[in-house]
């Protein structure tokens, strides 16, 4: 099915509901060129794609130069033309961009030399932060990011042809038949609702999906988790047919991927992206690291005073330039995302440039007493502690204050609120009051994903 034949059966006859839900609205050619240069540069060696990002950055900055007002205008304030800028590492003479900064200048982020029609309005469901809106080349960004992503998925297997199991956000009204899940893509995907996901419906969901004998399930972390816990619980075995679960949009935490290893028994496939379309990278057949795109875009890692972060394990704000985006570019945008980089050279062969763990977002650190930030993301929320609980959710909004809020199993006592303070002062020390608060459900936001970490108190690289 992965040929220019199929590929294009797949376009034309695809209703316009599916296409529209599934977000994948791709121009053929611009699909195709973009995977064809994908399966040639994924091989290129360090010196091919040092080459091809400087020559693509070249002809985005004169670009932005020409015909994007705002870019002129920075220029023009720094006293630089873009021949200034020779290489990636001379960025740093052009500033950061917000979403503050983006939001002031929308109409005059758009580039003059483009139809109206062009333009397809974006914007950030801001559930981690400040909402933001931008634009899209219509009928272009999109299939460029699903050549990418194809290229992705391509690292554990997957042919378009492949049936998928969908569990990311998805709204599936079935009230009145109590059927919460339907089929798109001729067939091929099931797309089920997570907003249904209860422990009397998740049986007929596990039902299904063994009825179905997908080959893939593409999850919300938090989504595939639920399904992980329930399997777990009442001992249900693995789908035998599943050869990996693809994983994005929500940070994937280490008791994550252990959790759906273990119940899944298949491979937990992973990437880290955002909605602007900056920044790219995911995992690959043979390790956890994540190799970012060069061809997607240039990727910064900058400390607390703005400066490259420097030596092993030193962690950073993504700052990122998109590479493909000439409607609307993004210039050393800051992505408020947190990651760690490595120079370590991967077996699988490709020269991409590493990032050995995306800590998550600013907002996604717990502030102690003393002004310390510390991640959630090492916290094992598989130990005993959380046997009892359905579900939880943290809450901060007083520096060194932490609300625990808990949905509790039936079996849930005394006995378990101490265990889990105990087990939250051991993991956070002594920094953190924790304060367990219970609650009947715990709602997801509008987009359907879960957030394990609410954080009221604003936070920035300098609090790192």
């Amino acid at each position: 099915m992965d040929t220019k034949a199929g590929l294009h059966r797949w376009v034309s006859r695809a209703n316009p509901l599916t296409v529209k839900a599934l977000s994948l609205v791709p121009s053929y050619r611009t699909y195709r060129q973009m995977y064809a240069l994908l399966q040639r540069s994924q091989w290129w060696s360090q010196e091919e794609l040092a080459a091809y990002q400087t020559q693509a950055l070249s002809h985005l900055l004169d670009h932005a130069y020409r015909n994007v007002p705002y870019y002129r205008r920075v220029f023009q304030e720094r006293g630089l033309v873009p021949e200034d800028i020779r290489t990636p590492d001379d960025l740093v003479l052009l500033p950061f961009l917000t979403k503050e900064i983006v939001q002031a200048n929308l109409p005059d982020l758009k580039a003059r030399n483009y139809p109206e029609s062009a333009f397809e309005y974006v914007r950030t469901s801001g559930s981690t932060g400040t909402p933001m809106g931008f634009y899209y080349e219509k009928g272009a960004s999109r299939a460029r990011e699903w050549a990418f992503m194809k290229t992705q998925w391509d690292r554990v297997g997957y042919r378009f042809g492949d049936r998928c199991v969908i569990l990311r956000g998805h709204i599936v009204d079935g009230a009145s038949s109590g059927t919460y899940w339907r089929r798109a893509l001729f067939g091929r995907w099931l797309i089920m609702s997570s907003h249904q996901m209860t422990e009397e419906t998740l049986p007929d969901y596990i039902i299904w999906i063994r009825t179905f004998k997908p080959r893939f399930i593409h999850a919300y972390p938090s989504t595939a988790v639920i399904l992980a816990r329930h399997m777990r619980e009442h001992g249900i075995e693995p789908f035998p047919t599943v050869k990996a679960v693809l994983c994005g949009s929500e940070n994937l935490y280490p008791w994550q991927r252990d959790l759906l290893e273990e119940v899944f028994g298949c491979r937990v496939f992973s990437w880290y992206g955002n909605s602007e379309q900056t920044v790219l990278a995911g995992e690959c057949e043979e390790s956890t690291h994540y190799h970012i795109f060069p061809e997607y875009g240039i990727v910064e890692l900058i400390g607390r005073d703005g400066r490259p972060v420097e030596g092993p394990g030193a962690m950073g704000e993504v700052v990122a330039t998109n590479l493909t985006n000439f409607v609307c570019p993004l210039i050393r945008y800051r992505t408020m995302d947190v990651a760690v980089a490595t120079e370590k050279q991967c077996s699988c062969g490709r020269q991409y440039p590493l990032l050995e763990k995306v800590e998550g977002r600013l907002q996604e650190f717990i502030v102690t007493r003393s002004g310390h930030l510390i991640s959630v993301t090492p916290i094992n929320y598989e130990s005993e502690a959380f046997e009892n609980i359905r579900q939880f959710q943290m809450y901060q909004e007083e520096v060194g204050e932490l609300i625990m809020k808990v949905v509790k199993k039936p079996a849930y006592t005394e006995k378990d609120t101490r265990q889990l303070t105990d087990e939250l002062r051991c993991q956070l020390g002594d920094g953190v009051n924790v304060h367990v608060r219970f609650v009947d459900e715990i709602p997801r936001t509008e987009g359907g994903k879960f957030r394990y970490l609410i954080q009221k108190i604003p936070i920035s690289i300098g609090d790192l």
